[in-house]
């Protein structure tokens, strides 16, 4: 088991060469990763030991109510739910009932392997569709710039060849950065979409799970009903129909047992506060990103942020002579070579686009 989780690790690696943002990264590194590990203990926990367990009788073999209660799932009645522990009922959630309209059928915990397995789907795809969009160009510009150890001879030649491209291909990158600006609406649209999944796999109970969640906590004892127990039930009830021997049909009610639920109900209580804050955190992103696209100003000021070694006439220069494209190839050339020549760079770019100065050193 522990070395299925050591794989997950080298399964989705970070590379050196950073192409997208750190909220961008989220998505694909650690929620991925979580959702993997979450589908595997889902997984061993259904279906290498026993999932569920039935309370049976001598006339129905173990085995087999254990499996049917497992395949035809189980139920409970919400109005039990709130009904005295031991005096009124015998379980939260178990009561008698007559009419089936008053049963809650637990249906999900077959398919919540699967579901999780297909949301790392789901989030892994902004990656992908960035990865093959962007096709290897900062690493390709990188030329090994981002090295500390390499030849001036060497050095100056590559910073020659970096320089003569971006000035040959000003005004080229725009379509190259709004599909990564895409990609990244793409990621809030996945989140908020799941969001909206998960309320219906769970019956409309997973949007305001973790507010009750928390209200629960501060509620008095004697007024309250655990919100993880009433999602996801330990004890429920299974309805096994069999013929007798007069050829009479016999109902059996069993009590049932889901152990399951317990990781169930950790997962996702885990997933409601982690997609809400990643959800919001990838909306603020996404304001900043069209503050970015429609402000030359917010684009100059970044610079001036991460760039402090560059001369702020540089910045304004290019940013006048270039449009947002260009703005952020190089937004992204910077985060990766060494700062001294990345502000060479600059420096020699801006010169070319017409800054006079005689402090510039050429190259």
């Amino acid at each position: 088991m522990l070395d299925i989780f050591r794989g997950l690790k080298n399964l989705i690696k970070v590379s050196h060469v950073h192409i997208d943002s750190t909220i961008f990264r989220l998505h694909y590194t650690f929620t991925v990763m979580c959702l993997l590990a979450f589908s595997l203990i889902v997984t061993t926990r259904q279906y290498v030991g026993n999932p569920i367990d039935c309370v049976h009788t001598k006339d129905i073999p173990e085995d087999v109510l254990n499996t049917y209660c497992w395949i035809h799932s189980t139920y409970t009645i919400p109005s039990a739910f709130w009904k005295r522990i031991g005096i009124d009922v015998a379980h939260p959630g178990i009561d008698k009932t007559v009419d089936p309209e008053e049963r809650r059928y637990v249906k999900y915990y077959q398919w919540v392997c699967f579901c999780l397995f297909f949301q790392a789907i789901l989030f892994y795809i902004p990656r992908w569709l960035w990865k093959n969009w962007e096709a290897g160009k900062i690493q390709a510009l990188m030329m090994d710039l981002d090295l500390g150890i390499i030849s001036e001879v060497e050095k100056r030649q590559k910073k020659k060849l970096l320089l003569d491209y971006l000035y040959s291909n000003l005004k080229n990158h725009n379509f190259w950065a709004y599909r990564y600006f895409f990609c990244e609406l793409l990621a809030l649209i996945n989140v908020i979409g799941q969001l909206l999944l998960l309320d219906r796999f769970l019956d409309g109970t997973f949007l305001t799970f973790g507010i009750e969640v928390i209200s629960f906590a501060l509620r008095d004892n004697e007024d309250r009903v655990d919100p993880l127990i009433y999602v996801f039930p330990r004890m429920t009830k299974c309805t096994f129909h069999k013929f007798g021997t007069s050829g009479t049909i016999e109902t059996h009610d069993a009590l049932c047992i889901l152990p399951i639920n317990i990781f169930n109900e950790k997962i996702y209580i885990f997933l409601w506060f982690w997609l809400l804050a990643l959800g919001c955190l990838t909306a603020l992103v996404n304001i900043f990103r069209l503050l970015i696209i429609v402000s030359p100003r917010v684009r100059a000021y970044l610079l001036y942020l991460r760039f402090r070694l560059i001369k702020q006439e540089c910045i304004n220069l290019i940013i006048r002579k270039t449009q947002l494209g260009d703005w952020f190839l190089l937004y992204m050339l910077g985060q990766n070579i060494d700062s001294m020549v990345f502000k060479e760079i600059i420096h020699e770019l801006a010169r070319k686009l017409g800054y006079q100065s005689k402090d510039l050193i050429e190259f």
